[in-house]
């Protein structure tokens, strides 16, 4: 993989670049990381993608990463040797979607991969939809855990769900986009949040709506744990200025603790997450300090490295990070994209959620968490 950036944020400059890096790279496939700031209109973007007949794909989020730095405007352009292979995803917020019909044709022509080979599967969704985690269940089924996956929720932080997956079908909503790639990937997973609370039971959850914990409105509950923690007051307008630093964690085996991201509260006085938590399961709420955030991104980045193939400790990192880990740390996120990318140059985007497994590990959607992978290649500069 080689990245260039594009600064203008416009439809004019993301096509020349894309244009100047064909001409320059030849490359197989590319995948565009667009920062929300651009505004861009999705008549007008998908007119522009079908002047290439190269395959595209990518998504439009938060915030961008180039050389370790984070940007809200312009356009991060990856070229890929080899070729990927692209699929679409309909429908992620139809409670009656089965997306396995949709994926199962994929599974059988791809097979599984050689073990010498090696496979990564980019996956972007929109991170607003309420199938994600049907989704990534599905694809563990199909697809299995012999590839490496890496990947994130697109979207806007205002909230409002709007055509955010780059796709050869032009600019989509409610959707996900994979990418197969012939190439492998080290992968690292951490997040730094730590608990202040007891087990609580979810005892009643619906996707990504949370309804009730131990048997009260969840946002009952979770009032009084963070404003007696925080010494703040939750008001009609600051629920997700104060919630960016308390978010819950769901227990599992032998990995990290699954962090979910509270959004908003509902008319039932539930909660909307970022991601579903599954009925019957127990939640902690977190809690983090800047420094246990930038050593987990520390930590992520050696976890890459220690799982790359042959070892690799210079070349790119591809980076996908929780946003609201930026709102978190404010100016110090230079510090944990610092941390993230060690010798490497760094690439990326930050995101409504985060998708990864190592190639052995059980395929989650992350929140609030720092996801890195380790490919051997260089950075070059923009060819423009």
């Amino acid at each position: 993989m080689k990245a260039v950036f594009e600064k203008t944020g416009t439809l004019e400059g993301l096509c020349k670049t894309i244009e100047a890096t064909c001409r320059q790279l030849n490359p197989g496939g590319l995948m565009i990381l667009a920062g929300d700031a651009n505004d861009f209109s999705a008549t007008a973007m998908a007119a522009m993608l079908k002047k290439f007949s190269i395959p595209l794909f990518g998504g439009i989020f938060p915030q961008i990463v180039f050389d370790g730095k984070n940007y809200e405007k312009g356009c991060v352009v990856v070229s890929m040797q080899a070729a990927p292979e692209i699929i679409c995803v309909k429908n992620l917020g139809d409670p009656n979607a089965v997306y396995e019909e949709q994926l199962a044709p994929f599974a059988d022509k791809w097979g599984q991969p050689g073990k010498s080979n090696g496979e990564t599967f980019i996956v972007f969704v929109d991170g607003l939809s309420r199938g994600i985690s049907s989704l990534i269940q599905d694809m563990f089924y199909c697809f299995g855990l012999q590839r490496n996956y890496i990947g994130g929720g697109a979207g806007s932080l205002s909230l409002q769900q709007k055509p955010c997956l780059i796709t050869p079908e032009g600019l989509l909503q409610d959707a996900a986009v994979i990418a197969r790639l012939p190439l492998p990937c080290g992968t690292g997973v951490a997040h730094g949040w730590e608990s202040i609370s007891k087990g609580l039971k979810v005892t009643e959850a619906e996707g990504n709506i949370l309804q009730t914990l131990d048997w009260r409105p969840a946002f009952e509950v979770y009032r009084e744990l963070v404003e007696a923690h925080s010494g703040l007051k939750f008001s009609e307008s600051n629920f997700f200025e104060i919630a960016k630093s308390y978010p819950f964690g769901i227990t599992r085996l032998d990995t990290e603790v699954i962090v979910r991201d509270p959004l908003m509260k509902n008319a039932s006085n539930g909660l909307v997450c970022v991601g579903a938590i599954p009925p019957g399961s127990f939640v902690r709420l977190l809690h983090g300090r800047p420094e246990s955030l930038i050593e987990a991104a520390t930590r992520t980045r050696l976890l890459a490295e220690s799982s790359a193939h042959g070892n690799i400790v210079s070349g790119n990192a591809f980076i996908i990070d929780c946003i609201s880990r930026a709102l978190f740390l404010g100016t110090r996120i230079e510090e944990e994209l610092q941390a993230a990318g060690g010798k490497h140059s760094l690439f990326g985007a930050l995101t409504l959620g985060e998708i990864a497994n190592s190639g052995q590990d059980y395929l989650e959607f992350f929140n609030k968490t720092t996801v890195i992978g380790i490919f051997d290649d260089e950075i070059i500069n923009n060819p423009g």
